[in-house]
This record gives structure tokens, C-alpha cells and sequence, in this order.
């Protein structure tokens, strides 16, 4: 019998597309070596383009889905996305209370690349109080983070960090992506202050699903027995590689190449 490897739980909305959601999860995290299994909380209708409507599944069926294949499976780490709706929120929330030792990466999506919300008022609240407080490691843009830190509009990354760890969170991973600069640059904050912070060139274009895709790797690194910094480090290297392979299944955004171009060509 094979080794079992390390297994990795996504709890997120899927996406017609694979770009992103719970299918680029999977794909990420198969991609690294580990055997992804999910939980659904809503369905999407979207393109690569952006998103066109949010159905949350009833909060009954996402604590159902984690009850029934945690009691089953030995989860490694646990990456969180889209929820859905506030009540989602909170059922996830308490499967993470019931299994307090398993790593959480949580990457707030409150909006599609192109904007459109993707959290209300009352999911954002949910977040802030009940989720964070139980994640090892957050992945906001900085967008998200100022918003989901209450601080300024302008508050920089420091700032903002500082704001979330005040909420519950063990560290923060801030992503450059919506940052107007010529690279992207990322930081991982710890209570004790700044762990590290790399830069990346900027690719050109528009790429659906990268947030997904460094957080899903991030979980799938930690789960792999990589420590944090080293793991943060991984992910970022994994996603600027899926990147820039990216390719154009619509005529939207591009799609991160997870396999980096090694699938087998068509006989």
C-alpha cells in the first residue's frame, strides 16, 4: 500500500471556470503532491470574465459536509475561501472549534477580480469575529485588509496587519496584487512584527484566481511540513510560475497554469 499523502481540506464556492474556487484548490493542491478533499459552501455562476450570481448552500449541508469527512479523514490543513453568506461563516467557524489543531489558511474574497462583491456586510462581520480568531494564517490583498481591518483607506500594510492580528489571526500574509506598483511585493506579519517580505515581477495581464491559487498552496506547503516562513516563500514561487504559464480559456482573464505546462499533449 502507498503512502498516504498529506491531505488537504478546501472549504470554499465552486467555479465553472477552474480558475479559481474550489476547483483551482484541488488543482493546486494535486499539483504539490497532496490529496485534496473539499467542502462546497456556495455555487457560482461565472466566467473568466467575472462572477454573475452567488447561491449559498443552507449552512446545515456545509456542517454536514465537514461533519461527515472529518470524521472519516486526517486533515492536514484547512484553506478557506468563498463562504457564501454569514451563516456559512459561522458553521465553519465551528468545525474549526471542534478541531482546534489543524493549521487554517483563510483568504478573504470579498470581491471577483473585476469587482464584483462576493461578501455582504454581515459576512465581513462574521469573518472579523468568528473566523479569525481561529486562523493561523490570513491572505488578504490589501483591499481586503483594510477592509477587513477597519482602518483607513490609505492605512498601509503594517497598519493593517496590526489591525487583524488585533482580531484573533496568528499571522498575516498581505498581497501586492491590487498594489499600483511595478512589482508585487508580499509580507508576512507575525505579532512579534514583520517575518519577511518578497517581491515579484509583475506579469502583464489579468489573471483569474491567483489569490486561490497562493493561498491553496500556502495550506498545501504547511501541510507538506514546511514551517511558515519557508512555506509562504513556496506558495509564492508555485503561483508566480502557474502564472505566468497562464492560458486563455475564455476571452476573460487568464487562467494560472498549476501543472506549469507539463500535462501530456493530445495523442
Amino acid at each position: 500500500m502507498s503512502p498516504t499523502p498529506p491531505i488537504v481540506l478546501s472549504i470554499a464556492a465552486t467555479d465553472p471556470t477552474s480558475g479559481a474556487g474550489i476547483q483551482a484548490d484541488l488543482l493546486t493542491l494535486a499539483a504539490l503532491g497532496c490529496h485534496p478533499v473539499s467542502v462546497v459552501t456556495a455555487i457560482t455562476a461565472q466566467d473568466t470574465h467575472g462572477v454573475e450570481g452567488v447561491f449559498a448552500l443552507d449552512a446545515q449541508w456545509v456542517s454536514r459536509q465537514a461533519a461527515v469527512l472529518l470524521r472519516d479523514v486526517s486533515v492536514a490543513a484547512i484553506k478557506i475561501g468563498v463562504l457564501g453568506s454569514a451563516a456559512n461563516a459561522e458553521a465553519v467557524a465551528n468545525v474549526l472549534a471542534a478541531w482546534p489543531a489543524i493549521p487554517v489558511v483563510l483568504d478573504p474574497v470579498l470581491a471577483s477580480g473585476r469587482g464584483d462583491p462576493l461578501a455582504d456586510d454581515a459576512l465581513i462581520a462574521a469573518l472579523r469575529t468568528q473566523l479569525l480568531p481561529r486562523t493561523t494564517v490570513l491572505t488578504p490583498n490589501l483591499v481586503e485588509a483594510r477592509r477587513l481591518g477597519e482602518v483607513a483607506a490609505n492605512a498601509g500594510r503594517e497598519d493593517c496587519a496590526r489591525a487583524l492580528l488585533a482580531l484573533g489571526c496568528r499571522n498575516v500574509f498581505v498581497t501586492g496584487t491590487h498594489d499600483d506598483t511595478q512589482d508585487v511585493v508580499n509580507s508576512l506579519f507575525a505579532p512579534a512584527g514583520k517575518v519577511r517580505e518578497d517581491r515579484w515581477p509583475r506579469l502583464p495581464g489579468a489573471h483569474h484566481g491567483s489569490g486561490c491559487t497562493l493561498a491553496a498552496a500556502l495550506a498545501g506547503f504547511i501541510a507538506l511540513g514546511r514551517a511558515l516562513p519557508e512555506a509562504a516563500q513556496a506558495a509564492q514561487e508555485f503561483t508566480w510560475h502557474a502564472l505566468a504559464g497562464g492560458f486563455g480559456a475564455g476571452g476573460g482573464q487568464q487562467i494560472p497554469d498549476r501543472f506549469f505546462g507539463t500535462r501530456r499533449a493530445p495523442a
